[in-house]
């Protein structure tokens, strides 16, 4: 099994660390032609504009979009938001929209300036 991490732009390079600290085989996705050659595709953390500037400047996007629909897909932080069937505060992101989840794009400023909060799920 290879597993392809999309490699545009974010944490691509922590994702693939890991994968070779658990003996999986993995490689970057910066073409469509890449995706030819992998089983599984991660789409790492990043910042979710840029990472659809840089998909759709790389023609990626339909090519990415027929993997998913075929093959197992994992996305952490941005690339959640870019598989999400809805976006909440989205003027420039280009969602997939192929996981059932709304998401919401971080509305207060930059990384650094985040936060964590508990929630209660019903």
């Amino acid at each position: 099994m290879i597993i392809g991490v999309l490699s545009l732009q974010g944490a691509y390079l922590k994702h693939m660390e890991i994968l070779d600290k658990l003996d999986i085989k993995s490689t970057a996705i910066r073409y469509k032609e890449d995706l030819r050659n992998i089983d599984a595709l991660i789409i790492p953390g990043g910042e979710s504009t840029a990472l659809t500037k840089l998909i759709n400047g790389q023609g990626l996007y339909e090519a990415l979009s027929d993997f998913i629909d075929n093959k197992p897909v994992y996305g952490t932080c941005a690339g959640l938001i870019l598989l999400s069937k809805k976006i909440n505060n989205n003027e420039k992101v280009k969602s997939f929209k192929k996981l059932d989840i709304t998401a919401e794009r971080n509305g207060w400023g930059r990384q650094v300036h985040s936060f964590t909060k508990d929630i209660a799920l019903n």
